[in-house]
């Protein structure tokens, strides 16, 4: 399979994986790095918030 990168399209099997987790206070983030000789050619990254904020209390609402 093919991998879309800063250099083009390369071969999965070229390229070196790395799965990140980062477990925070408030959110929890999963990023993939994908490096090609080294170099870092593509990374994804997805954050979940573990509190979602309330809209009452992000300021949206009404005003008392």
């Amino acid at each position: 399979m093919a991998i879309r990168t800063t250099k083009g399209m390369l071969p999965e099997s070229d390229l070196e994986r790395t799965v990140i987790f980062e477990d925070k206070p408030k959110e929890f983030s999963i990023a993939v790095e994908w490096r090609y000789g080294g170099e870092l050619v593509r990374r994804d990254a997805h954050v979940v918030l573990k509190d979602p904020l309330i809209p009452s209390e992000a300021g949206v609402g009404g005003v008392g």
